[in-house]
């Protein structure tokens, strides 16, 4: 929340982030009102107890139950809501800063255990209520770095790794959890890349591919949901239409020296890469994923109609930790990987055009919930609005039948509301094969529905 915050209550100034918080969707507003907490008056704030909806149901998704809530509050002409959980059992709610449910009308705030047993145990009481909430829009800026080597060629091949991490954890995508604050300094995840990427620059600089042109970009934002890659290319500095081919290195630096194993995917975006991959006398394995997409960078350029590789060490018990650290890297095995790759260049460079696209299958990402079918979607990650938006639609699934395009913002999904993507992700796990339901999106300033079968 912005700095000036506040909620009084009979007098007592509560504590941001301790005591209370609003949520991310809340009305900006400043009020002073007399509420009863039994009673629910218009133009007064109302407090909802959410004891049993929690309950009853530990998968709830929350934030679209508290929307809900909301609405049917702002509807019967409540001026605010405040809710509150009495329930021992429950765990108390905390403010995700992740969230992208658009703005309510009203203001929304949510009290902790502490003030809820000392302000609301009389359910007859009055309170007196004095807050401001000011929430401010969170950005941040971001920014790739790209080099060039210009052959004056024709064609243009990208050499993508992302190079930033996870910060302290603060996003919630570290696995650690429930600890203090730690530097996640990412050696693999993804300095490992970003060094194979600077050495091959160099490698390519001096060599005698010059077929194509060279450009090489580290990715900011990835790990945030793809968002230097996707800005790359929807605000090309190059003739996007132009590109040969993406090779992208992610989490490059953790060969096993027992398995040796190297993970190659998007192999099947070109019919030219079977040839050009070299997967016999090697001194590491190889193993080769057909799919162009998957939670990595590589999945913009895929969207794109780009063929693409990824590389991909495999993931290890210090994914996502602060333990991610330079003394676990394997260094001869990253750099047996980036002669690998750069021979692989030297050998692409040599073919006589450019090399063609294939659709491939469609990686589904991961999430919390559990799903058995899936609408056949990728998701735009870097979509800030109520909804899940499709960046593309795989032809033949359940999305396509039922119409969905790229660019449709899934709303609704049979009697679940979509209102983020983990309330997407919990949506599906409700249907399994061959069920039936509706799905609802907007599609420019229309909202449209139309009958899916899974």
């Amino acid at each position: 929340m912005a700095a000036g915050n506040y909620l009084i209550i009979n007098g007592e100034e509560l504590v941001p982030g301790q005591d209370y918080f609003a949520f991310p969707f809340s009305h900006n507003q400043t009020a002073e009102a007399l509420p009863s907490i039994s009673v629910r008056e218009a133009d007064m704030p109302w407090f909802i107890d959410l004891k049993e909806a929690l309950e009853s149901n530990p998968h709830l998704d929350v934030e679209a139950h508290v929307v809900g809530l909301v609405k049917d509050a702002k509807k019967k002409g409540a001026s605010a809501v405040i809710f509150y959980n009495s329930s021992l059992t429950a765990e108390p709610l905390r403010f995700n800063p992740r969230d992208r449910t658009g703005k309510q009308e009203i203001p929304v705030l949510y009290l902790m255990p502490g003030p809820t047993m000392k302000y609301l145990s009389d359910a007859a009481s009055t309170l007196k209520v004095k807050f401001r909430v000011q929430i401010a829009d969170k950005e941040r800026t971001g920014n790739n770095v790209i080099g060039w080597i210009d052959n004056g060629a024709p064609t243009t091949v990208i050499i993508g790794a992302h190079f930033d991490h996870l910060g302290y954890g603060e996003d919630g995508n570290s696995m650690v959890r429930n600890a203090q604050p730690a530097i996640h300094n990412g050696a693999d995840d993804n300095a490992s890349g970003t060094a194979a990427l600077l050495e091959l620059a160099r490698l390519l600089k001096i060599s005698k591919a010059k077929k194509n042109n060279y450009l090489f970009i580290a990715f900011s934002g990835e790990e945030l949901g793809l968002y230097g890659s996707k800005y790359f290319t929807e605000n090309p500095t190059i003739d996007i239409g132009q590109v040969n081919y993406m090779i992208n290195l992610d989490m490059v630096g953790r060969l096993n020296d027992s398995t040796g194993r190297l993970t190659i995917g998007g192999i099947g975006t070109s019919p030219q890469w079977g040839k050009l991959l070299k997967t016999e006398g090697l001194t590491f394995q190889v193993r080769l994923d057909s799919s162009g997409t998957g939670p990595s960078d590589h999945t913009s350029f895929y969207l794109k109609q780009i063929p693409v590789l990824f590389f991909f060490t495999g993931l290890h018990s210090d994914y996502h930790r602060p333990s991610d650290d330079a003394d676990k890297l394997n260094y001869s095995g990253t750099a047996r990987i980036v002669t690998y790759i750069h021979d692989l260049i030297l050998a692409a460079d040599q073919e006589a055009s450019r090399l063609s696209f294939v659709r491939t299958r469609e990686t589904p990402t991961t999430s919390s919930a559990r799903f058995s079918v899936s609408l056949g979607i990728m998701p735009d990650y870097t979509y800030s609005g109520t909804g899940v938006r499709a960046d593309g639609v795989t032809d033949g699934r359940p999305g396509a039948k039922a119409g969905l395009k790229a660019g449709d913002i899934i709303i609704r999904l049979g009697d679940y509301s979509i209102t983020s993507m983990e309330a997407y992700m919990q949506a599906l796990g409700k249907f399994k094969k061959g069920d039936k339901t509706v799905v609802q999106f907007r599609r420019g300033d229309e909202t449209l529905q139309a009958p899916v079968e899974f």
